[in-house]
């Protein structure tokens, strides 16, 4: 894409918290900003892990930046905020939401991270679907975010462009295509009830990814949103257990989910 014409908005910068040699890498989805996973980035941050939210190119300035996006960049972004979070830390995690699940299984297909956490991955259908083939409109409205806990705001545009609608749709067919060489250990969190990205998504992943260590944990009191939904510190204490467990050498099949 072209630079970047427009500053970043208030509260939708990348994040960065320093701790010790156990690196947190954390994704945002599609028209969604650090903001997004900040409640998750900053709790893990407290239980002494360096955590890392970088922000996707296009997302948080203007819709304008948006629309000159293409998804091998958010690849690009995810991967250069991991190279950076390596230097400082001996294992690394990630986790993603929505697009940012997507761009956490490509980051898995590339580098040897050490576990990944998938919170409601988008890879085989999505709401903007219809609009795989079409060249209308220019512009999709959003509407509110798919929050169930009341009076949540969440930066994002209040269009996207299409473009950018077509850009993550081809990014959920490549990584479709990706899933089978995953190996590493995958913690799958699967809202009961989303109205952006279907369930079906998680349960495609646990059936094709070939990590032997994998799992799906059900979140019934979030929609699609969940970092910032009723699940957010369920979701810190399974990302933090695991990890434990993993550092430890201890199978996560083993573990009770928190």
């Amino acid at each position: 894409m072209k630079t970047e014409l427009y500053p970043v908005v208030k509260g939708a910068d990348s994040l960065y918290f320093s701790g010790n040699k156990t690196g947190i890498l954390l994704c945002h989805g599609f028209n969604g900003t650090p903001q997004s996973m900040e409640y998750i980035g900053k709790q893990l941050a407290k239980l002494g892990y360096t955590v890392s939210i970088p922000r996707l190119k296009g997302h948080g300035t203007n819709v304008e930046d948006m629309k000159n996006c293409i998804y091998n960049e958010w690849v690009s972004d995810l991967q250069l905020a991991f190279d950076e979070l390596k230097k400082d830390c001996d294992h690394v995690f990630a986790v993603g939401q929505s697009m940012g699940g997507a761009l956490t299984i490509q980051l898995a297909a590339n580098t040897n991270v050490n576990g990944i956490f998938l919170i409601n991955a988008a890879v085989t259908d999505v709401a903007y679907k219809q609009y795989r083939d079409e060249t209308k409109p220019k512009m999709i409205e959003e509407g509110e975010p798919d929050i169930k806990k009341p009076a949540v705001h969440e930066i994002t545009y209040e269009s996207v462009p299409l473009e950018a609608v077509h850009q993550l749709l081809y990014l959920m067919d490549d990584t479709k295509n990706k899933i089978k060489n995953i190996t590493t250990p995958t913690i799958i969190f699967k809202s009961s009830v989303d109205h952006v990205v279907p369930p079906a998504n998680s349960d495609f992943i646990y059936q094709q990814i070939s990590s032997a260590e994998k799992k799906i944990i059900e979140l019934k009191n979030s929609y699609h949103v969940a970092s910032m939904d009723y699940d957010a510190q369920l979701i810190v204490d399974n990302i933090n257990q695991h990890i434990q467990s993993l550092n430890a050498g201890i199978s996560i099949t083993e573990l009770v989910n928190s």
